[in-house]
């Protein structure tokens, strides 16, 4: 078996000019994203690993199992990321014993996050004015904000905002909301932490498809970003805005049962996409006289293979726009409300944008909906 114990430390980004924000108390007027972090934990899952457990864990007759190892075969998926080994991750447990281990290793990866984002960002704790936290993936309360204000040294007085029901969204929400919070204050900074342990929902005893295509699709990972209307390099957050496909409740989501979360997953996710992203974008982008030949960076979610095909397809791009996204698929999975961060750590990391640049963020969860942001580099 491939599965292997590492060491992970966390990711750092930077702007790739490698510039620190100026002055940790100037205002720019503008929400800028001036740092972002990512962690993951120490196990990893490979894709033989992967068709090696499907076929022992799940009992599924021939036809179907083959169909599964061609799924596998196709999600361009590479290896992800767990908390536990897989060998205990496939253990049968209870709610109760999952959401201690979730609370457990939210708190600890979601500090390591932080931490490198302040690190990167040149700030301390008592710096941010309000911490955003988002997950689908668990349920804790005190949330995951307050756990992180004891354990670093964040003001009494820092506003905090957990978001929890957005799944895949959120990432995108959350930036959007601490945009919003900075063009109320300009002054002031916002620390976005993500956490997502989607092994914490596996279901064992669940042969539905769309519970056998999230063990194959989602893995666990924590991201972070820091949100400043203080002067800083990064890119600003222009506009933003969200869109509810009517009638689509059904499309995603979660059902709380005795034995933990299952998930709800339809078939026809991507093609709803397929159907309505061009003409939700297009209308984005027109309110600020932009069409999509003026974006450089497109910090897509790609929820799997197929819904990155499609945004491809429906916006007119190619491989190389969005490269970056199906590197993060490959590389660790389907993150959830995480992913979006962790695309956009790579944007600020391996590409060199120029000043005046845009960028076009987005991503899709439950509701069903989709959460953008328009960007531009300084």
């Amino acid at each position: 078996m491939m599965q292997e114990r590492v060491l992970q430390d966390s990711s750092i980004a930077m702007p790739a000019n490698g510039h620190r924000p100026t002055s940790p108390r100037e205002s720019s007027g503008a929400a800028t994203i001036a740092a972002t972090a990512t962690a993951v934990p120490p196990y990893t899952l490979e894709r033989a690993d992967v068709k090696t457990y499907v076929g022992r864990v799940f009992d599924l007759d021939e036809p179907r199992l083959s169909a599964m190892m061609s799924v596998i075969d196709n999600a361009q998926i590479h290896k992800r990321h767990a908390i536990f080994p897989v060998e205990y991750i496939i253990q049968p447990r209870g709610l109760a014993q999952k959401t201690r281990e979730y609370q457990e290793h939210a708190v600890q990866l979601g500090r390591r996050a932080a931490e490198c984002c302040l690190t990167n960002a040149n700030m301390l704790p008592t710096d941010v004015d309000m911490i955003v936290t988002v997950s689908c993936t668990g349920f804790m309360i005190p949330s995951l904000d307050a756990h992180l204000i004891n354990l670093m040294g964040f003001r009494p007085d820092v506003r905090r905002l957990p978001i929890t029901e957005l799944g895949c969204a959120g990432g995108a929400a959350a930036l959007a909301r601490a945009a919003e919070f900075v063009r109320a204050f300009p002054d002031k900074t916002v620390l976005i932490v993500s956490v997502e342990l989607a092994s914490s929902t596996f279901q064992r005893g669940d042969l539905s498809q769309a519970n056998l295509i999230s063990c194959l699709l989602f893995g666990d990972g924590a991201a972070a970003a820091l949100v400043t209307g203080r002067a800083a390099t990064g890119p600003q957050i222009l506009d933003w805005q969200s869109y509810t496909f009517p009638n689509s409740l059904d499309a995603m989501g979660f059902d709380l049962r005795e034995t933990g979360f299952h998930i709800v997953l339809s078939k026809d996710v991507p093609q709803l996409i397929r159907d309505k992203i061009r003409a939700i974008v297009d209308a984005f982008l027109s309110a600020q006289n932009l069409t999509l030949d003026d974006i450089t960076a497109h910090i897509l979610h790609p929820g799997g293979q197929k819904l990155l095909a499609y945004l491809e397809e429906q916006l007119g791009l190619c491989r190389c726009d969005t490269q970056l996204s199906w590197d993060v698929l490959g590389q660790y999975g389907n993150l959830s409300s995480a992913t979006i961060l962790f695309i956009l750590h790579e944007w600020l990391t391996k590409k060199t944008m120029n000043a005046g640049d845009y960028g076009l963020a987005a991503a899709f969860g439950p509701g069903f909906g989709t959460e953008m942001l328009l960007l531009r580099w300084t």
